[in-house]
């Protein structure tokens, strides 16, 4: 049988899972919401993987997760290589980009830019507190708007004259945003200036002092957005590549770098059929008190961590 690599990306709004054969090409992807349950939607997500890949032609003999709940994905899946967004993000896009310089990507809830040279990421940087330039900035005032978020790209592209809005905060944008509703702005121009917003926010925010230079490979979910990509294109004053895969670029890196790391394990799809949960507990070994996060695979504990001594190494 043929080689193939599994590759989840779990973070705090979408869960993202891919296969891919020996050369990267995509055997099998899904895209789903974690909607607050990372353990759930990982199974949800195999079930889905499972159902468009040929087991008769295929074996997975490698894992890698990513994302904000990687470690746990990780356990759950028995996966072979766990690593950051930021690693995993530059290896899936340098792959399929090698000249790439710079990436930007943006998610429902977080952002982030990337720097590379000669293949390599150099310098990053994540969105902290402010969302007004993420997906749900876009989703929020899509609804204030009477539109499906989907719509945006297609109505900012026919504005003439972008509504300027405030893009410092969400707070202050939502409020200028109503302003400018009231005084009479067209819809089309308003949207055009939330796309303006989300970009200039990005820009000021997670792309402050970083030297932006291309080529630019734009990922995450709001890169499907046509008015974000124009916004972004017309502030640059550049191309910038939009994947058609893109919002799976950081599992396609976890499955990468697990083919790379010659670590292999056969993965075994009946993980979805059982029941995992996860329960917090106080080591106190010691006065550090540490709060070890303990995974129960059918009732059995598989794995734990947050122990900041050895006093906790053998928790149980």
């Amino acid at each position: 049988m043929e080689h193939a690599y599994l590759g989840i990306d779990v973070g705090s709004i979408s869960t993202k899972g891919v296969i891919i054969d020996k050369d990267n090409r995509i055997l099998s992807s899904e895209y789903r919401w974690t909607e607050g349950d990372p353990i759930g939607a990982v199974k949800e997500l195999v079930r889905s993987l499972e159902a468009g890949f040929d087991k008769e032609k295929y074996k997975i003999v490698a894992t890698g997760t990513t994302g904000s709940a990687r470690k746990l994905a990780g356990t759950i899946v028995g996966a072979t290589m766990v690593k950051n967004e930021i690693t995993a993000h530059a290896v899936g896009t340098t792959t399929f980009y090698p000249e790439v310089r710079t990436i930007l990507e943006i998610g429902g809830q977080d952002s982030k830019i990337i720097l590379v040279e000669n293949g390599v990421a150099v310098d990053y940087a994540m969105n902290t507190l402010c969302a007004a330039g993420t997906g749900a900035f876009l989703s929020s005032q899509a609804k204030r708007l009477g539109i499906e978020v989907e719509e945006i790209g297609d109505i900012a592209l026919r504005s003439k004259h972008p509504t300027p809005i405030a893009a410092r905060c969400t707070v202050f944008a939502e409020s200028d945003l109503v302003h400018k509703i009231q005084n009479g702005h067209s819809r089309e121009d308003i949207i055009a200036g939330v796309c303006n917003a989300v970009v200039a926010n990005y820009l000021n925010n997670v792309g402050k002092g970083k030297k932006i230079e291309s080529p630019i490979v734009f990922q995450g979910g709001v890169s499907k957005n046509t008015g974000v990509v124009a916004a972004f294109e017309r502030t640059l004053g550049c191309k910038v590549i939009v994947d058609e895969n893109g919002h799976l670029m950081g599992a396609l890196g976890a499955a990468i770098l697990a083919k790379k790391s010659g670590n292999r394990n056969e993965f075994d799809f009946s993980m979805e059929e059982m029941e995992f949960h996860t329960r917090e507990v106080t080591c106190g070994r010691c006065t550090n008190n540490c709060e070890i996060i303990c995974v129960y695979r059918n009732g059995q504990m598989i794995d734990f961590w947050g122990n900041r001594c050895e006093r906790g190494a053998n928790f149980k």
